[in-house]
């Protein structure tokens, strides 16, 4: 008889981050469609390890829609990040290989696989990401959009603020304070906005310092690792021309 087919797994430990790193093996049944969250799962129901036979806690991670939506469930897989929830087993290692799973390493770590994003959404407060209307009365009917910017504006709209792009950018890193390409998209996408382009002048003055525009190499990483296709390059190239023109012509508006 056959042996049944199975998926090993070679998992990053860490108890707290202050606490010692280490890798755990697990070996778990193969499913058909199995995913890389899927496969956490079966490790859930008896974490016993492959190579000690030892039972040991859990794995951590994070998830949510499971349909590469959240954002939550990013990590390294065979150390390029991307969403565990879409990546399937039989693409990751055909040929039953050994796959690698660690945390993300540009955000503070929690326990495990799970990372903490906060400062993605402390940047999307930098620069009001949002369309600011104080519903405090009656504002009638909405600006008309045009099929042309909303063609252009969908894109950028799709942002699930997994992180993958400032995992992937070299100049976000210990020694960097750079925003990353995520919220300056978004500033795009919002400036884009009939309504959200009254407070255009602020997102872009949130932008003009060294952790700003100023910080990006041009890498263009980010648009290689993003799940959704954005055009982070075009987007930062789209914001950085429109600083430039406030910068030297915003006085002239007030």
């Amino acid at each position: 008889m056959s042996q049944a087919k199975t998926v090993k797994l070679r998992i990053k430990r860490q108890e707290a981050p202050a606490e010692a790193a280490r890798y755990d093996r697990f070996e778990v049944p193969w499913l058909p469609q199995m995913n890389i969250i899927s496969a956490l799962m079966e490790i859930r129901k008896n974490p016993m390890t492959s190579d000690t036979k030892q039972k040991v806690a859990p794995v951590n991670w994070d998830s949510n829609c499971l349909e590469e939506v959240c954002g939550a469930c990013t990590m390294l897989v065979n150390g390029r990040v991307r969403q565990a929830c879409t990546a399937l087993i039989d693409h990751v290692a055909p040929a039953g290989e050994e796959i690698t799973l660690e945390p993300m390493t540009k955000f503070p770590l929690v326990r495990d696989l799970v990372v903490d994003r906060s400062r993605m959404f402390e940047d999307l407060k930098r620069v009001k990401a949002w369309v600011q209307l104080d519903g405090t009365h009656e504002l009638g009917a909405a600006p008309r959009q045009s099929p042309e910017n909303q063609e252009e504006a969908y894109p950028l709209s799709r942002c699930m603020t997994c992180g993958s792009c400032l995992e992937a950018c070299p100049q976000v890193n210990s020694s960097s304070s750079f925003i990353g390409p995520a919220a300056i998209s978004q500033v795009r996408l919002f400036n884009l906005h009939p309504s959200g382009s009254m407070h255009a002048k602020e997102r872009l003055e949130s932008l003009m310092s060294e952790d700003g525009l100023a910080g990006c190499g041009k890498a263009q990483n980010c648009v290689e690792v993003c799940p959704k296709g954005i055009p982070l390059v075009d987007s930062i190239a789209q914001v950085s021309r429109q600083a430039t023109k406030h910068m030297l012509f915003g006085w002239l508006f007030g």
